[in-house]
């Protein structure tokens, strides 16, 4: 059997990225806040990471046998994983559209980059709408994709708007949209 059909455990895998995919036809929309962490982070790969565990191979080959070497099959291992975080690191770079929400002119409506406050049932919650690779769940920040703010785009104070969750069908009403800088 060729090679070419066989797959060696060395070989890339690209869908391993946790980041979700950007919708098809979709803009990579971005906050300033997340452009100059993404870049943060390619340049910390490029600068000092991947030079650090390149040094760390090139010792560990000179060391001679490489098959039961574990610095070289690690190194290498992670030299991977670098080169597939910079790959994707460069294409989310050249695809963002950097958006900064101080700047929203219709403010009375929710765009990306808005912080919406919600009541849900009797209680409150507020979401700011961010990119892709900003969201955080846990902090309040859901990605411009999702469906709950997929529901929210286009409202306004004081609309009511239903979400479907896997708990059913909600109804919330939006109370304020803000447009903050989001650090």
């Amino acid at each position: 059997m060729s090679k070419a059909f066989v797959r060696d455990d060395g070989d890339e895998q690209e869908d391993d990225d946790p980041t979700p995919a950007l919708p098809a036809g979709g803009k990579n929309y971005v906050t300033p806040a997340g452009y100059a962490r993404l870049q943060a982070e390619l340049n910390h790969l490029v600068r000092v990471e991947r030079p650090q565990v390149v040094n760390v191979v090139s010792w560990a080959a000179g060391n001679g046998d490489r098959s039961e070497n574990g610095d070289y099959i690690y190194g290498k291992k992670r030299l991977r994983e670098i080169d597939r975080r910079l790959r994707f690191l460069t294409k989310r770079i050249e695809q963002a559209v950097v958006v900064d929400p101080a700047r929203q002119e219709n403010t009375d409506q929710v765009f990306f980059g808005a912080t919406v406050t919600v009541l849900d049932g009797d209680t409150e919650f507020t979401y700011s709408i961010v990119g892709i690779d900003e969201a955080d769940p846990g902090r309040g920040r859901i990605s411009w994709v999702s469906p709950l703010a997929r529901a929210l785009l286009k409202a306004r104070t004081g609309d009511s708007v239903r979400v479907a969750t896997p708990g059913g069908v909600r109804e919330l009403e939006i109370l304020a949209v803000e447009y903050l800088s989001l650090d």
